[in-house]
């Protein structure tokens, strides 16, 4: 079994400031995926609030004290309401859950908890969770409840004082739970740890209690250490008090509070490695063999006090274990954590909202004829990376198809004050224009339920300027040193504003406030970055400097062209020395004024656009 869905009404941050709750309209539902859900999303976007609406239904393995509070109540409302919807229960599972259970469409079975608080006359009603498929359901007995706890390992562990031994310990309240320290109904015999324990026990009494001289003139133990406390008990009290010494009750309880976890051979451990061995103590509750419950577990900000390397080989673990029957609920602000999971795992919590990335969500997920590939979602998966996936995390994103765009669109953002850091937007090179298309991801296939995050994607036009010739002499194409001669033809080209918006049409067949293209106005950014008023002459000035071959002082704006043509036509344009320059250019002027007939000035509508929801 697994939690599909999570409904909130008035929790937290998630209302609409109404004591009247709508029950076919949640305030918040959260769809979750049967293995991995990772949920992702800047500080204060209320991922934890969604955590602990579960953890305060369910409960967890670690007897936490976990009640609602009125922080709770969304703006000072009297009514909240939780719903957690479970599907996947198996026969074994149902059993614990019969007098609750429902059916779906399909024949198969459900449960439906229900969770319903009240704020009155400044104080919080008791209130018990429910079961059932009426809406209001049936009060849910401790038994059963015993088979949805979850196991939770909250924010900012601090793994070794919940490790080390000590009363009420979590490593003695995980064992506790463990089968191996549990008894059955009337089983009255002691545990073999408890019999341990008891002959230790004898052991130190008897070490207390000896009365043996060992080494000639010295007292015994007793005469040494209990012969005086005696002596002062009879004193304070009277002759009929003793002491007696012990190692504690010989108790499962009391024994496991004992016991500490650590590695072997090694001491003074650090954070990261403390916070990888008490996640792994953790998990024991998702091994138990035979069980019939949830295994679900809920981990907040995993990538605490782990490096980038750790980080990848946990979520690898975690992921590989989702695939064995476990439920994950993740938060996290890490990319490189992004990157290892499949896109449907991720959940972005924006806008008081939450947008799942799966196929079912998204416009990637739309097979159009527009479409570059059958299975998009597919192609994405090898497509991210730790630099691509923290456009998952930003307020906006330029999408860029090569390492022009990549290097100069930061400075040039810069002297048009729109700082891309400062404004939280992330540029990510796709490295082909064949990836543009995975902008999509960030479309809905709902209308109403907008991401709200602008995204450009800057391409190129791609119409040529100018076409080369082969120059043919005596039946073969002339070659001047080993090279290949051509003749460069301007096409003259019109109509640039259709071929723009036709271009636009191809890259994204659905419009969006957010999600929009913008094509450079002629052939390529660098073409645009010639013929540009704004940055023309820096742009040769560093041209004729990476190809000196090609370029000279004395040329006329028809050899830039033709030169520059010639460059792009070979793909022996230096793309990257070329933008470094440049950029480094841009760094010594104080601000760049693009007038809107200017070629580049699509480049500046895109950073714009991008950086709307910054601050």
């Amino acid at each position: 079994m697994y939690i599909s869905e999570l409904k909130l009404w008035n929790f937290r941050k998630y209302g609409i400031g109404s004591n009247d709750l709508d029950l076919e309209n949640p305030h918040l539902n959260v769809p979750l995926e049967k293995g991995m859900n990772i949920i992702i999303g800047q500080n204060d976007s209320g991922k934890s609030a969604i955590l602990d609406a579960i953890k305060l239904v369910l409960k967890t393995h670690a007897y936490e004290w976990i009640k609602v509070e009125k922080s709770d109540f969304h703006s000072n409302t009297e009514k909240l309401r939780i719903e957690i919807h479970f599907k996947g229960i198996t026969d074994d599972e149902a059993k614990h859950f019969i007098e609750w259970l429902g059916w779906d469409n399909e024949k198969q079975p459900r449960l439906i908890l229900i969770y319903q608080a009240e704020y009155r006359n400044n104080r919080i009603l008791p209130s018990d969770v429910k079961a059932g498929m009426d809406g209001t359901g049936f009060l849910l007995n401790a038994e059963a409840r015993e088979y949805l706890k979850c196991t939770y390992l909250k924010a900012l562990r601090d793994a070794d004082s919940e490790l080390m031994a000590k009363k009420n310990s979590r490593l003695s309240q995980i064992l506790q739970e463990h089968k191996l320290f549990k008894k059955k109904k009337g089983d009255t015999s002691k545990h073999q740890i408890e019999q341990i324990f008891e002959e230790a026990n004898g052991l130190i009494k008897n070490y207390f209690n000896e009365d043996i001289e060992k080494i000639e003139g010295q007292k015994s133990n007793k005469k040494q250490i209990a012969g005086p406390i005696n002596e002062f008990l009879k004193d304070f009290i009277d002759d009929d008090y003793l002491s007696k010494f012990d190692i504690a009750k010989a108790e499962i309880k009391n024994i496991l509070e004992k016991i500490s976890l650590g590695i072997e051979e090694r001491d003074n451990l650090g954070l990261g490695t403390m916070n990888r061995l008490f996640m792994a103590a953790e998990l024991l509750h998702l091994k138990k063999e035979k069980y019939d419950g949830l295994k679900l577990c809920m981990v907040e900000e995993l990538e605490a006090h782990l490096h980038p390397q750790a980080q990848m080989k946990i979520i690898e673990t975690l992921d590989r274990e989702a695939n064995t029957g476990i439920q994950f609920i993740l938060t996290t602000h890490s990319s490189n954590i992004a990157s290892k999971v499949d896109l449907k795992s991720l959940i972005i919590c924006k806008n008081n909202n939450v947008f799942p990335l799966g196929e079912d969500y998204t416009y990637l997920g739309e097979k159009t004829k527009e479409s570059k590939y059958e299975n998009s979602y597919k192609y994405l998966k090898r497509f991210l990376d730790v630099t691509k996936s923290n456009l998952f995390f930003a307020k906006g994103v330029i999408l860029v198809e090569g390492w022009s765009e990549e290097i100069l669109i930061p400075e040039i953002a810069k002297k048009i004050n729109c700082d891309l850091t400062k404004k939280e937007v992330s540029i990510v090179n796709v490295g082909s224009t064949a990836y543009l298309d995975f902008a999509k991801v960030f479309l809905r296939k709902e209308n109403e339920n907008v991401l709200k995050v602008p995204v450009s994607i800057v391409t190129d036009l791609d119409i040529r300027e100018y076409e080369r010739e082969a120059v043919i002499e005596n039946g073969k194409q002339k070659k001047s040193k080993d090279k290949k001669q051509y003749t460069y033809i301007n096409q003259d080209v019109i109509n640039h504003d259709k071929l723009v918006k036709e271009k636009e049409n191809q890259i994204l067949d659905k419009q969006s406030d957010y999600v929009k293209p913008f094509v450079s106005k002629q052939w390529t950014f660098e073409w645009c970055l010639l013929k540009s008023k704004t940055l023309g002459d820096s742009f040769k000035e560093v041209l004729q400097i990476v190809h000196k071959n090609t370029f000279n002082v004395t040329a006329s704006e028809d050899d830039w062209e033709k030169g520059l043509a010639k460059l792009l036509l070979s793909k022996n344009l230096n793309k990257t020395e070329l933008s470094y320059a440049l950029s480094e250019n841009i760094k010594n002027v104080n601000t760049l004024d693009f007038s809107a007939d200017d070629t580049f000035y699509y480049i500046v509508d895109a950073i714009k656009h991008a950086c709307k929801n910054g601050n």
